[in-house]
């Protein structure tokens, strides 16, 4: 159970990641961007600061903490590269977050020690190039043989598919379209068979990998199977409701970085020589950002707080993500034209909020896919 911190121990949390962007990853923004250098070394040095186990009890080697403290790093982190935002969101509530959910006790011991201390890199598998939002569709199949499960096919748009030290991976053992013909393995780099694939050259969040994972002939013991054969795809949607709220966090991130940047910026620019900050076009878009931004994080703030408490979180999650996702992107893009040229160019940050912010309304759901799945919420009576 997690242990809930008090505000002025939030606080602390709160400004010590800040810190740790500043110095750590805000030197190299642009140089990681540039290169899509993915720094492995700093996400090692992340977790030794507790921010690749926030959620991890501490018997597991974790922070022990919360929703809102969880929240707060990420939002911190993606304040300054939403590219390192969008790893240790996928890290703690993926790879992670399904073991902590759904392992046994020994495989937990065994894997979230090193998870949760940054000692490794955690990846998950579910996305294929032809089953994105119909997961159920997948091709990436796990066959008995004896004591193991032999898994062929690939896994698409995966976070540290190629760093990853280990992934939790969705494989099918049963029927095609079958809930419960799913399976969830953890496999680890080194197992012969699994293998990196095409790392792919993106738009945005270009210094965090995304990459796809291979498996031909992998041989998985049946130890490595999380909880039961067939539950893979109900664990993966249990796991998403939590990863929408990372998303949701990344979001409202990069939405406060491009909105800070376009606070500033207003009031230090002069035109017909006022700052433009005086003129009501720039300050209405700038309210505008703000009431969003509130918006945004108190969704966000209600969905954290079901979640600590264990209550139903799948409404309130996928709203926080979609509607956080879709403000992202429109006050990246209030940002850009508040800076005018200089917005467009890379000497300035919210041209790298702009790019970034697009990936937020795809991954972990796309926004059609929220709106699915909170539509079909209400029509259940779940109001």
């Amino acid at each position: 159970m997690a242990e809930y911190v008090a505000q002025e121990e939030l606080l602390m949390i709160t400004e010590s990641v800040k810190e740790f962007a500043e110095a750590k990853i805000r030197p190299h923004v642009m140089e990681w961007d540039e290169i899509q250098f993915f720094p492995k070394k700093v996400m090692h040095e992340a977790g030794k600061y507790g921010m690749l186990g926030v959620l991890v009890p501490h018997e597991y080697g974790g922070a022990g903490l919360g929703y809102h403290e969880y929240v707060n790093t990420i939002v911190e982190i993606a304040k300054v590269c939403g590219s390192i935002g969008l790893s240790v969101a996928a890290h703690n509530s993926l790879c992670t977050g399904h073991i902590l959910s759904y392992a046994n006790h020994a495989q937990k011991l065994k894997y979230l020690s090193k998870l949760a201390t940054g000692e490794w890199i955690g990846a998950w598998g579910l996305t294929e190039a032809n089953t994105g939002s119909d997961a159920m569709r997948m091709a990436c199949v796990a066959k008995k043989d004896g004591d193991y499960y032999i898994i062929n096919g690939a896994k698409n748009w995966i976070t540290h598919g190629i760093s990853g030290d280990v992934a939790v991976v969705l494989a099918r053992t049963g029927e095609l379209l079958d809930s419960n013909g799913i399976t969830a393995f953890i496999v680890e780099k080194g197992t012969k068979g699994f293998k990196a694939g095409k790392k792919e050259n993106k738009l945005g969040m270009r210094a965090s990998e995304t990459a796809e994972m291979i498996f031909e002939d992998c041989r998985v013991h049946k130890s490595q199977i999380i909880g039961e054969i067939g539950q893979g795809f109900k664990q993966a949607m249990g796991v998403l409701d939590g990863g929408r709220i990372s998303i949701a966090a990344l979001s409202l991130g990069i939405a406060k970085g491009a909105y800070e940047a376009a606070v500033k910026y207003s009031q230090e620019r002069h035109q017909f020589g006022n700052p433009i900050s005086s003129f009501q076009a720039i300050a209405f878009k700038l309210a505008d950002m703000a009431v969003k931004i509130q918006a945004a994080e108190l969704m966000i703030r209600e969905a954290s707080e079901l979640k600590n408490n264990r209550l139903p979180v799948t409404k309130i999650s996928a709203m926080a993500k979609y509607y956080a996702s879709e403000i992202c992107v429109e006050i990246a893009t209030d940002a850009v034209q508040i800076f005018g040229g200089y917005g467009y160019t890379k000497d300035f940050p919210v041209e790298k909020f702009y790019r970034d912010s697009k990936l937020c309304t795809i991954g972990e759901g796309t926004s059609e896919i929220q709106k699915l799945v909170i539509s079909r919420e209400i029509l259940r009576g779940n109001n």
